[in-house]
């Protein structure tokens, strides 16, 4: 048997020696002076040495313990030297698959399906923000404490609701990893509770002058978009109804389009509001329409008239625009942050509010709360007559339309200028991440 004073003090000869251990197990010592530890085996009827590694690197203890480890797999039918290469080439594998060659991998795949727009902004997060922190370690051995330092130093510089959005997309790559079996789990998973909350939102940003309005729809309608996109922005405005109940429109909904009373008839059960509101008998929101209203529908039934939805996803037909394409349009024009789909309601409100105020309508509030789908406090919501004003509504509705198209040009154009563009509008696009 040796011992760590027989090890330490072999010295070379001419020619290269031995000296035995158990189970096949010894020192090679060389001309050199080199100390080598190796066994001898037999696998498949044939004679082996297994390289086990060198002294003083390896203790005699250590070799011994991979001695040991290489009669296990004996014991199990594994030759220890294919299993030692197979280790090699894992560790080299897992070395070359880092963070950023596998998450180019997955946006590369990812792509296809969203907007250009969105998926040049997912790759610029990944390359500004975690590539220079974590893009050459191997993904499997990228733990969460390592993917929470990233989202801290996003967290840092204030950018909240970006160090949430690169969480979602550094989760997608590991998940793409572990399909492909290079990553066991997901470290990004777990701590999105350990990351700052979002700050309250207080009222959303709206424009409350006329002109501004009026200005805002213009520079807006000359951008890049799909005419669903122009005309859903345009319609938006004119009816100050939710954002959501415009994208879930649907042709059946509209009533008496060519006559002298056309109307919206907004289901209940799309309204907001809880279960009650939505299975209200006579509980559908009316909304009567401008002249501008009926105009901008005429234009965009060419368009879209043959399907379900008013304004279709630009990929399938059967699902509505994106929730952020009309957003989207708006902050292309400049005005992130000044205001918002929602905006338009508010807008609504101010102004028209401002209007009754200065003709002496005072009971117009009412009116124009209603026109809004607002049930005043004194008014229990179930008994609230829904269709209570319907003529000074339609009166308000062809005002407002006055106000804020004077002198725009007609709906239809925004379909011509659109088709002459010949560009697909990448806000209404449905993405991940």
């Amino acid at each position: 048997m040796l011992t760590d004073v027989k090890v330490r003090t072999a010295k070379p000869r001419a020619k290269p020696y031995k000296l035995g251990d158990s189970h096949r197990f010894y020192l090679l010592v060389t001309p050199s002076g080199s100390k080598l530890w190796r066994m001898n085996y037999q696998y498949d009827s044939k004679q082996k040495t297994l390289a086990i590694g060198s002294y003083p690197l390896l203790s005699l203890k250590e070799a011994r313990q991979k001695r040991d480890e290489a009669r296990k797999l004996l014991m199990e039918g594994r030759d220890p030297n294919i299993e030692k290469r197979l280790k090699k080439e894992a560790r080299l594998a897992s070395a070359r698959n880092t963070f950023e060659k596998i998450a180019r991998e997955w946006h590369a795949l990812s792509k296809s399906q969203w907007a250009k727009k969105h998926a040049a902004d997912v790759i610029r997060s990944l390359e500004r923000d975690v590539f220079p922190n974590m893009g050459n370690l191997p993904i499997a051995v990228i733990k969460a404490p390592r993917v929470l330092e990233v989202l801290r130093a996003i967290e840092d510089r204030g950018a909240i609701e970006t160090a949430k959005r690169v969480r979602q997309r550094i989760s997608a790559v590991f998940v793409y990893a572990i399909a492909a079996g290079i990553a066991d789990n997901d470290p990004a998973a777990s701590i999105g509770a350990a990351l700052k909350p979002l700050p309250r939102k207080g009222r959303q940003p709206a424009i409350t002058e006329i002109d501004a309005l009026r200005q805002m729809l213009i520079d807006a309608e000359q951008g890049y978009a799909r005419p669903v996109t122009r005309l859903a922005l345009r319609l938006l405005a004119l009816t100050a109804v939710r954002p959501g109940e415009l994208r879930h429109a649907e042709w059946s909904e509209f009533e008496d389009i060519e006559g002298r009373e056309p109307l919206w008839r907004i289901p209940a059960s799309r309204m907001k509001g809880g279960q009650e509101r939505k299975r209200e008998i006579d509980g559908d929101h009316l909304v009567p329409l401008s002249t501008q209203s009926v105009d901008v529908l005429n234009a965009l039934h060419p368009v879209t008239g043959s399907g379900q939805l008013l304004f279709p996803s630009a990929r399938q037909i059967l699902r509505p625009m994106s929730e952020n394409a009309i957003g989207y349009l708006l902050n292309r024009a400049g005005y992130h942050g000044r205001h918002v789909p929602h905006g338009w309601r508010a807008a609504f409100s101010t102004i028209m509010n401002e209007w009754a105020k200065r003709h002496g309508r005072a009971d117009d509030r009412e009116v124009i709360d209603l026109m809004l789908a607002h049930v005043p406090k004194d008014k229990v919501e179930g008994a609230y007559n829904r269709a209570a004003y319907l003529p000074r509504r339609r009166e308000l509705a062809q005002i407002w339309g006055d106000m804020l198209m004077a002198e725009m040009p007609g709906a239809n154009t925004l379909v011509v200028r659109a088709s002459r563009v010949g560009r697909k509008d990448p806000a209404d696009v449905v993405g991940l991440g």
